[in-house]
Parts: structure tokens; C-alpha cells; sequence
């Protein structure tokens, strides 16, 4: 799984313009499902098995990964530019950009010797921050980019002691599991969607359960791992290398206490997100219409949201194991 992981993570697809993401992720299951995409550009599947399901499950993992917007060139030729999703904005400091997919740029602010002791002191506001593409002129760099084209910043994909680094692992990880959930052979029929605009605020993932109206839901997320210096074991809230992590509660969702027990009894290397914390897809799901029952499986990730996240391959092979687990226990009526 890990060249499948890969190869998604090197395709750029900021909120809102996943395209890239999504052509790869058709040619990949086009074949082995039904499928269709609506009016957002969500991917939306059936995978047919060889029995009917108990309950309609669907399946969830988000395209989109965080990245930048350009809002406006100024008179000198820099651009200025808002955060698209959650991005901490003192990791990116003289970071190289791709904006569209083929000009490159420098986030860039005040030089550091020209910073006073108490600016030091703080991270830079947003505002006072900006791309350099090497233009001259507000004209000439209006030749290559416009408000509204996208920018991510560059993290090229590598392996390093049986873990991957990359930008986008959130949620390139989760598309991959369902991908593979999708090509083999499957003992039920299930739903699948690939969603959109996750970053901005659970969006796709909120008219795709809308349209697939299940009873039940598998959210398949990348989620932070604090297992790094410095942090207390208390507040590490999960750790890369002891498998997908099981939430019981987070800021949107509190889970299905079944399917939580289920996937920490399954025999599975998996642990609990020891935080109530963040938030997923889930958040939209499990509202939709008159209620739908949800898990989420999430694979750990330091440093995540940046251009360096860090994700364990044996977990992110443990979630598929996971995945399929309680996708055939759900649809097979043996988790009730």
C-alpha cells in the first residue's frame, strides 16, 4: 500500500480543488464499483459483494489536504495568500510553495535581522506574510498566477525506518485503505465516498452521506500523534507504531460505543485516542438525516497538517485490516 500512498500523496489537491485527486483515485477503482461524482466532486461508490448487507454501511475518507489561497498581488509582485485549512502558520516561514500544480514560490516575511527583540518573541501574524515567485511587478506576476489559484506547500513523499513522510498523509492514508477496500473481492456490498472540502468544515462528506443515506459509517482519517519530545505521556494522545487509533469522543462526534468496543476487541493492533480532541468527517456523517452509527479508524501522525507528516507503515496496514474488519462484522451482523 505503501507506492498506492505515495503516488496520492505527490498529486496536489488543496479544499476546493481536488480534481487531480479524484482522476487518480477513478482510474484506480474504476472496474471494480459503481461509481459516480455530484455536484461538489465527491467521488460516490457501490462496491458490490457476494451476499447483501445486514446494514447499509458507507465508508469514508476525504480528498482534500490543507494548503494556501492566493488573495491578492501586490504592486512589487509578491502575493498575498489566506490558509486553507488549519496550518500553523510559524511551520511554513521560507517553506517552498507549488501554486497550480507549476509555479513555485518562498513564504516569506521579515528578514530575521531586521526582526526587533519583541517580534521575535511571537509568531509572525499571517498578514504580515507573503509568496515570492520572482516576479518584478504586480503585471508579471499576474502571467502566472491570480487570486484564487491554489498553492500547497512541498513535502515530497519518503520512506525513512518503516515510516513515510510526506505532506497530505491526512487523508491520502484513508483514500488508500478505501481504495484497496474496493479492489478486492468484498464478502458484502458497501458504500464508499471520496470526499471533498474536509479542511473547510466537513463539507463533501456532509451531502455524500446525504445522497447515500446509510445506517451506519467507517470514517478512514489521519489523525495527531504527540508522541514527541518534549510532550508528557499524558498528553501524547496516541502513538505511531501501536496501530489505528479508535476515538470514543472528539469535538464533533461522540461514537458508537458498539463499534468502538468492537474494533478495541477485535484482536487487531489498534489503541484508543486518549483525547477528546479535533475533529473528522464524522462530525458530518453521523447527523445525517435521521442519525447514522459511526466509527472512526485513524492512523496516527506527527507533525500533521505540515509539509513533514510522519505516519507508521505497519499501522496504516493495520487500518485496513481494521477497516475490513468491521465493515465485515457490521454488514455480516455480527457487530450489532
Amino acid at each position: 500500500m505503501t507506492e498506492l500512498i505515495s503516488a496520492l500523496c505527490n498529486i496536489d489537491g488543496t479544499s476546493g480543488d481536488e480534481i487531480a485527486v479524484r482522476d487518480f483515485i477513478i482510474s484506480e477503482i474504476d472496474g471494480f464499483c459503481e461509481w459516480k461524482t455530484d455536484a461538489l466532486g465527491n467521488i460516490i461508490a457501490f462496491k458490490k459483494g457476494k451476499k447483501p448487507s445486514a446494514k447499509k454501511l458507507m465508508i469514508d475518507a476525504h480528498m482534500d489536504e490543507v494548503g494556501l489561497i492566493i488573495t491578492d498581488v501586490t504592486a512589487e509582485g509578491f502575493l498575498k495568500f489566506k490558509t486553507v485549512g488549519g496550518i500553523d502558520i510559524s511551520a511554513i516561514m521560507f517553506r517552498r510553495v507549488l501554486i497550480n500544480g507549476e509555479t513555485a514560490g518562498v513564504i516569506c516575511g521579515k528578514p530575521i535581522h531586521l526582526i526587533d527583540k519583541k517580534e521575535a518573541e511571537k509568531p509572525p501574524a499571517a498578514d504580515s506574510l507573503y509568496i515570492d515567485i520572482g516576479a518584478g511587478s504586480k503585471s508579471e506576476a499576474e502571467d502566472y498566477v491570480n487570486p484564487g489559484d491554489r498553492a500547497v506547500i512541498c513535502g515530497e513523499f519518503t520512506v525513512s525506518n518503516g515510516n513515510m513522510i510526506s505532506k497530505a498523509l491526512d487523508d491520502r492514508i484513508g483514500c488508500a485503505i478505501l481504495i484497496k477496500l474496493i479492489k478486492v473481492d468484498s464478502e458484502y456490498d458497501f458504500y464508499a465516498s471520496f470526499s471533498v472540502q474536509e479542511e473547510i468544515g466537513l463539507r463533501g462528506a456532509k451531502t455524500a452521506a446525504y445522497a447515500i443515506d446509510p445506517e451506519c459509517a467507517l470514517i478512514l482519517e489521519g489523525t495527531t500523534a504527540a508522541d514527541i519530545a518534549g510532550t508528557d505521556e499524558g498528553l501524547t494522545v496516541c502513538n505511531l507504531g501501536k496501530g489505528p487509533a479508535v476515538s470514543f469522543m472528539d469535538n464533533s462526534t461522540a461514537y458508537d460505543r458498539k463499534f468502538y468496543n468492537a474494533a478495541l476487541k477485535s484482536g487487531i493492533l489498534c489503541q484508543p485516542k486518549r483525547a477528546v480532541a479535533g475533529g473528522n468527517n464524522a462530525g458530518a456523517v453521523h447527523l445525517t438525516r435521521g442519525g447514522v452509527r459511526t466509527l472512526a479508524i485513524s492512523v496516527p501522525c506527527r507533525y500533521i497538517h505540515s509539509s513533514a507528516s510522519i505516519a507508521n507503515i505497519n499501522d496504516c496496514e493495520n487500518a485496513y485490516e481494521l477497516a475490513r474488519y468491521m465493515l465485515n462484522g457490521i454488514c455480516g451482523g455480527e457487530i450489532e
